[in-house]
């Protein structure tokens, strides 16, 4: 029998009430990775279809994006690490497997929580800036964003996998 969703099994120990949710998201998105690549040919990782990103990049992106993210909400800009890791996350990385890009994604959700877990109401509310334009935000208005933002890829990463789980490979392979 399949378990309910995240959200539906109750609190996870030591999350604050307010970041709940963005937990929930989180760790209903570690869930579902793993089964969207179920079956999935290693060769196609970076692979898109019908003009949208492969899997690799959802992939990478899911974990840079949460890094991005938890960065602004500490009060600091991007380096220049965090920059150039941005940049290569559109381009093919055949020295990268999906194994070891959902492992990095289940490290980076991992410090995520442990920051949640430090995090007090007083600290959700400061105001945070986000980008070369400084645009506002808070703390949990980052926080709530990386959440969704995940489960935004996992759905764009569920639809690319299935595609091309599917679709023939060109002859000659």
């Amino acid at each position: 029998m399949r378990k309910p969703e995240v959200w539906l099994r109750g609190p996870i120990p030591d999350i604050p009430f307010l970041l709940q949710p963005a937990a929930h998201a989180l760790l209903q998105t570690l869930e579902e990775v793993p089964a969207c690549l179920q079956d999935f040919p290693e060769e196609r990782l970076w692979e898109g279809t019908a003009g949208r990103a492969s899997v690799g990049f959802h992939l990478l992106h899911l974990t840079g994006v949460l890094d991005r993210l938890l960065t602004y909400a500490d009060g600091k800009q991007l380096n220049e690490a965090q920059l150039e890791y941005l940049q290569s996350e559109s381009k093919p990385h055949p020295d990268l497997s999906s194994e070891s890009l959902v492992y990095r994604f289940e490290q980076k959700v991992s410090e995520t929580l442990e920051i949640f877990k430090r995090s007090s109401e007083a600290t959700l509310r400061q105001s945070r800036l986000v980008g070369r334009k400084k645009l506002p935000s808070t703390v949990l208005g980052l926080y709530f964003h990386a959440a969704e933002h995940s489960q935004r890829h996992l759905g764009q990463l569920l639809v690319t996998a299935t595609v091309l789980k599917t679709r023939q490979a060109p002859s000659g392979e």
